[in-house]
């Protein structure tokens, strides 16, 4: 089994996190998907939840925008000679 790849970039605030993964192809070039989760502990053990309460969600719109922000930062050519006119 091939090793398995993990997030480019994890960010968080609060109880709430937020992983980047980077992927590439040949036909599409390179893109990055996001997962907000809310990190809880149970017992001993510390679990992740896709279900966000009412207080949760200003936390997950700023995870959202510094998860943006990070992935437009990595979009940005190295030389301005580079940039897309």
């Amino acid at each position: 089994m091939a090793p398995k790849n993990g997030p480019v970039k994890t960010l968080s605030i609060g109880r709430i996190r937020v992983k980047i993964w980077a992927n590439r192809s040949q036909e599409n070039g390179a893109w990055f998907n996001t997962e907000i989760v809310r990190v809880y502990k149970e017992g001993d053990k510390y679990s992740e939840s896709a279900q966000f309460g009412r207080n949760d969600l200003p936390l997950v719109q700023k995870a959202a925008d510094w998860a943006f922000a990070w992935i437009v930062e990595q979009e940005v050519p190295a030389h301005e000679s580079e940039a897309i006119e």
